[in-house]
């Protein structure tokens, strides 16, 4: 059953590659847009609402649709004093148990926020700033987006981590 879902893992794991890829051009924007918000300020005397709102908006973009890749490839913050001292049998029960704790807590996260962005859709929230952004419901759209991906990310993870062929957990998520 699990060899079949290989295709599926596989397809999901390029789809968050591909996310991760345009969070690397989500953070370039936003270095320049931090550097010339700064150089315009301190410079000219010059700064504007919705330029410093966009700053804020990407950088939720940057985390929420960054979160699956960084644990795709490992690059998540983790404790490994204990873990480093398991055996590879205990650390693929860790990490099962971790990946179907994020399922959870991010299949959470996905049903709180379905109304919070249904809600901004429904008034067509935009910034209360005078010159700030409009359709605040956009950002707050990429909550459960990122979530999804998210779980998509731990999915696949799991089929890799339970699949044949596996003996050893890997770290933590990063792809084998």
């Amino acid at each position: 059953m699990l060899k079949a879902l290989r295709p599926l893992a596989a397809f999901i794991e390029g789809l968050i590659d591909r996310t991760g890829a345009l969070t690397a051009w989500i953070a370039l924007v936003m270095i320049g847009l931090v550097a010339t918000n700064v150089l315009l300020r301190y410079t000219f005397s010059f700064g504007s609402v919705w330029a410093q709102e966009l700053e804020w908006h990407l950088l939720a973009a940057l985390i929420l649709l960054g979160m699956g890749h960084a644990l795709q490839r490992g690059e998540n913050v983790r404790v490994d004093l204990f873990y480093a001292r398991f055996s590879p049998g205990l650390k693929r029960a860790v990490d099962v148990a971790a990946a179907l704790l994020l399922i959870a807590v991010s299949l959470a996260f996905i049903k709180l926020s379905i109304a919070y962005v249904g809600q901004a859709y429904a008034i067509n929230e935009q910034s209360p700033d005078p010159g700030g952004l409009p359709y605040r419901w956009a950002i707050k759209a990429l909550i459960p987006l990122g979530y999804g991906l998210l779980v998509l990310q731990q999915f696949a993870h799991l089929v890799r981590l339970l699949g044949p062929g596996r003996d050893t957990p890997d770290d933590g998520g990063a792809r084998v």
